[in-house]
């Protein structure tokens, strides 16, 4: 925990005005940074302290929060055997720097960002949807998109291709009686009517145990 520690206060003092926070917590440290000085941190990171293996970029959405994303970069030292989580936080509207110049796997990782969340990525090469279809609407991992989404797709037999249209739900209402038969049912089960007659048969619902 004291080394994480210290290692935090030397990556802050190597990049004065780029850390605004750390924690340590299951043995991993975590920075949180300005969103404008991503780029330089990872190639801090990389360079000075060894962590040359960009495992994952995500998003995590808060939708009460004045800036409304955070976008958490992991990375791995192979050499010194520690993991370190990279966060910053972004409004609805503001891009974030890629990072595909100091780590070309975040190519990938910001489309999917981007894809999920609406996120920008400023001066990324290929900025474009990558798990969804080029025609969706919407993020689907923001927290106020609907269930069923905004839209559905079909093949139009007519048409021979398929097109998009408002989700309809055809399905009508129905009561769903989730209780188990066998714990709480009020009727009596097919069969259970033997029971009943059974010498030394307990009163009340013959389908449930004494």
């Amino acid at each position: 925990m004291e080394q994480l520690a210290q290692l935090g206060e030397t990556i802050a003092a190597a990049l004065p005005g780029a850390v605004g926070g750390q924690s340590v917590a299951l043995d991993e440290l975590t920075l949180e940074i300005e969103a404008g000085a991503i780029a330089a941190v990872l190639a801090h990171l990389r360079d000075v302290e060894e962590f040359r293996t960009l495992i994952d970029i995500c998003g995590v959405d808060w939708p009460e929060r004045e800036k409304r994303f955070d976008v958490v970069y992991h990375l791995l030292s192979l050499t010194k055997n520690r993991r370190i989580r990279v966060k910053l936080q972004v409004g609805e509207d503001t891009a974030v720097p890629t990072a595909v110049g100091v780590h070309p796997a975040a190519n990938w990782f910001e489309r999917e960002v981007f894809d999920m969340y609406g996120i920008p990525f400023a001066d990324h090469p290929d900025l474009r949807r990558i798990l969804t279809d080029y025609g969706f609407s919407g993020f689907p991992l923001r927290k106020d998109f609907p269930l069923t989404g905004y839209v559905e797709l079909r093949y139009d037999d007519e048409l021979k291709r398929v097109v998009y249209q408002p989700v309809q739900l055809v399905q009508e209402f129905r009561n769903f009686d989730f209780m188990s038969p066998w714990e709480g049912a009020p009727h009596v089960l097919p069969g259970d009517e033997k029971a009943a007659m059974a010498p030394g048969a307990t009163s009340g619902n013959p389908g449930k145990k004494a």
